[in-house]
């Protein structure tokens, strides 16, 4: 049997650097990659479609480069799992529904086409939760994708495919969107890191809209090394001029990763930490991350967010109105899912979206609709936009006290699927992270262990000031650090059970 890479122990910086210093290839990195989602995606199920063409193409342009003694980008040759509401070029994006179901990309996203710039491979257009509609992937349209620690439970969501992707060493990095948690949820459920940069750091060209406001793409990795190295990529070249909301970020992720954080000050909400729904050992891993920073010479500070209360509430409705207002481009006419033999335009129209939607899409369709009604859109909308000042200034404030807020990244670990059933109660799967979507500022899940009850595994939430994601880096990378084991690796890795399989030396 043929000699095969493994890359589950491979940084995106040890890949790149291997096959810049010739010790592997390009080519050897996407067999590699190929073999692993070969063997441990009928377990898994992270990807809506495979790319074996487009990833053996990307290698092959890597391998040419360094045969031409060229410079190689800082990804070259690094695995990429794409969450499917991106576009790329040669794939579909269907979102993970019914509706684009057989949409073909017309162009590629500007996020991604960094990505590819900076040389990752990408393997294939990742699962969710149908138009990013939930938290756990169960309302994808093709199928639910399983959390690699433990297949009977859900990777979180919306961008469960991505989070498990890297959590069984299906890809080495990957991409999802993060409109009300949906990077930081999963890769908290799935043990990776996860990062939601500020709002207007990263393109959103290209990937399809839920709440415009809310909406932003951001990296997953098994360290937080990978991950800014990732955000270099995602940022490094600037503004979008295709993506109004794009900001210009010149700056190294990299640079001050592995400061020192003596004199730091971090910030605890005590209310937080006695919310109801807290299970015990995410409440312990917080605690425990507060000393390991104390440890490093940080201060605790406690602050307030007085409005955040209200997250959840403002949160449900600019995010169903915003989403409300962008799916109305599916009609079956436009864009999506045509229903056939019709008499008339409308009928084919309502009927293109009762069967082309799912129930969760629906409910939040509905719902928008509703929000953004007379005489209802004075009482809620504009209630929820003061309620959006008002949590906004409360960060501010927070920020003048503090550098970082240290929280929980999810309520819980990963639960079992059909455990939660009331959509209201999937909801709060989100808690400790729409604020920041509704404030704009960067947050990242940061993987510590494994919980004390349900050996499954947990992480903590870092929050810092908008446009300040370095310093949020480098108190993710401190928070590793306090976790990390003897040999300085982060605090998990590839999910036992995967690691090697389908990526062994033979």
């Amino acid at each position: 049997m043929a000699e095969t890479l493994n890359l589950d122990t491979l940084s995106a910086a040890q890949i790149a650097s291997g096959i810049a210093a010739g010790e592997f290839s390009a080519a050897e990195v996407a067999d590699a990659a190929l073999a692993a989602v070969e063997a441990r995606e009928p377990e898994v199920q992270a990807y809506l479609q495979v790319t074996p063409e487009l990833t053996r193409a990307a290698a092959a342009r890597v391998d040419a480069a360094r045969a031409a003694g060229e410079p190689l980008p800082p990804l070259a040759g690094v695995p990429l799992a794409i969450k499917d509401n991106m576009n790329l070029i040669g794939t579909r994006t269907t979102c993970a529904s019914r509706m684009l179901e057989n949409y073909e990309s017309p162009y590629t996203a500007t996020c991604v086409a960094r990505m590819l710039e900076a040389g990752c491979l990408p393997v294939g257009k990742a699962n969710m939760d149908e138009f990013a509609f939930g938290s756990s992937t169960e309302s994808s349209a093709f199928h639910r994708t399983n959390n690699p620690w433990d297949t009977e439970r859900v990777p979180g969501g919306s961008s469960g495919g991505s989070a498990a992707a890297v959590a069984a060493g299906e890809a080495t990095l990957a991409l999802g969107s993060d409109t009300g948690g949906s990077i930081r949820q999963p890769a908290s459920l799935c043990g990776v890191v996860g990062m939601k940069p500020t709002y207007g750091a990263v393109s959103r060209y290209g990937v399809v809209a839920f709440g415009s406001s809310l909406d932003q793409v951001g990296p997953f990795g098994r360290s937080v090394s990978d991950v800014s190295l990732a955000m270099n990529a995602l940022v490094g070249a600037g503004k979008d001029p295709y993506d109004c909301t794009s900001q210009d970020c010149p700056v190294d992720f990299l640079e001050h990763l592995n400061d020192d954080i003596a004199g730091r000050r971090v910030g605890i909400i005590p209310a937080f930490m006695e919310a109801e729904g807290l299970m015990p050992e995410v409440k312990r891993a917080v605690e425990l991350a507060a000393e390991k920073l104390v440890d490093q010479g940080a201060e605790l500070v406690e602050v307030e967010l007085p409005h955040l209360d209200a997250a959840i509430a403002a949160y449900y409705v600019i995010g169903p109105a915003e989403a409300f207002s962008n799916l109305a481009r599916f009609d079956g006419v436009r864009y999506g899912y045509q229903e056939p033999m019709c008499a008339t335009l409308a009928e084919q129209s309502s009927l293109s979206r009762a069967h082309g939607f799912g129930q969760e899409a629906k409910r939040r369709q509905m719902l928008g609709a509703y929000l953004l009604s007379s005489g209802v859109y004075d009482k809620y909308y504009y209630a929820a936009a003061k309620a959006r000042t008002l949590i906004t200034r409360d960060y501010a404030a927070a920020y003048q006290k503090v550098d970082t807020i240290l929280m929980p990244a999810s309520p819980r670990a990963a639960f079992k699927f059909g455990e939660i059933s009331d959509p209201t109660q999937m909801y709060l799967s989100d808690m400790y992270t729409i604020s920041l979507n509704i404030a704009g500022n960067g947050g990242i899940s940061v993987p510590v262990g494994l919980g004390e009850d349900s050996q499954l595994p947990v992480a903590v939430q870092l929050q810092g000031p908008a446009f300040r994601d370095r310093d949020l880096l480098m108190f993710a990378r401190a928070v590793e650090r306090g976790f990390a084991g003897a040999d300085g690796a982060p605090a998990l890795s590839v999910a036992p059970g995967f690691a090697g399989k389908g990526g062994e030396r033979a």
